[in-house]
């Protein structure tokens, strides 16, 4: 199985580029310690989607400790990478979002599949859940989707807004709506939830689930973002903010009865990188969990 992580991005509000700042004295990047994760819970392939512009650096740090231990390769996230038909406008400057990633190694990605952030850690629990939710699946399964799902208030960072898929289930814990949203909080304490489309913004409880953009996917999710980039595409194409992003897809293909998706629990928990003053924090839990003998010092 495949492990995809989502690394193009800059880290505009962090300051750099994030998924390169070691967070540990051994000069471990957070990716670091996903593959570890990964690669312990039984997945054997790593594709990593970046800029092209950063594949030198990128694969003479992470690439080349990452190779050693696990299968690698590289997918590039362009502006200039859309379907016959269309081009890119000259102004756009933001990336075509998380869904316009994955298409992007469309080509690499050969069966069943999870995705993960770059400047996230999820805990080892949380790959297990993963890799035991696909395995269990009947040989070339379609639209069998899964996320493992984290409580909103595990997710917050005190230092701004950050963009959570707010999940919504049935009493069967299969997914009925999920909302890209800016999630914060507001003077008085209260977790508010700005939905990306432009909605009413709604107030949830600590413990509602948010994706964390750990999703696990059969291949077929591929023809699905071939038929409907174009689709997205004819509408946004001029909407320079707008982003095609793996949760709407998502929602959009179990409304059409195209899909199911199981929200999975994980024990873990979560931290990552948003902004720069995140950092600190990361390093002391890092070092936390090294201390209790989760990692060996230095991983391997």
């Amino acid at each position: 199985m495949q492990l995809v992580i989502l690394a193009a991005g800059m880290g505009s509000r962090f300051g750099g580029l994030k998924q390169m700042e070691p967070m540990d004295e051994f000069n471990n990047f957070l990716l670091d310690y996903s593959i570890y994760d990964a690669k312990k819970a039984g997945f054997n392939s790593v594709i990593f989607i970046i800029k092209k512009e950063f594949y030198e650096d990128f694969k003479n740090t992470i690439g080349q400790r990452t190779e050693k231990i696990i299968d690698v390769q590289y997918a590039f996230q362009d502006l200039n990478d859309l379907p016959d038909g269309f081009v890119c406008p000259k102004d756009r400057e933001k990336p075509w979002g998380t869904a316009h990633a994955i298409y992007a190694a469309r080509d690499l990605i050969k069966g069943n599949f999870i995705i993960i952030n770059g400047d996230d850690y999820y805990g080892q629990d949380t790959y297990r859940v993963a890799y035991n939710y696909l395995k269990s699946l009947p040989k070339n399964s379609v639209g069998k989707y899964a996320n493992v799902a984290f409580k909103v208030s595990n997710t917050i960072t005190e230092s701004g807004s950050v963009k959570r898929g707010v999940a919504f289930s049935d009493e069967k814990g299969f997914l009925t709506k999920l909302v890209e949203s800016s999630v914060f909080k507001d003077k008085e304490g209260k977790i508010v939830c700005q939905p990306l489309s432009g909605g009413e913004p709604f107030s949830v409880g600590p413990d509602q689930l948010v994706s964390m953009n750990l999703f696990a996917f059969n291949v077929d999710l591929i023809d699905h973002l071939k038929h409907k980039f174009p689709l997205w595409l004819k509408d946004n194409i001029d909407v320079p903010k707008s982003e095609f992003l793996i949760p709407t897809v998502v929602d959009e293909l179990v409304n059409e009865g195209k899909a199911e998706l199981r929200l999975l629990s994980t024990s873990s928990v979560w931290f990552g990188v948003t902004y720069k003053e995140d950092k600190p924090g990361v390093v002391k839990s890092l070092k936390e969990l090294v201390d209790k003998g989760l990692y060996k010092p230095g991983l391997y």
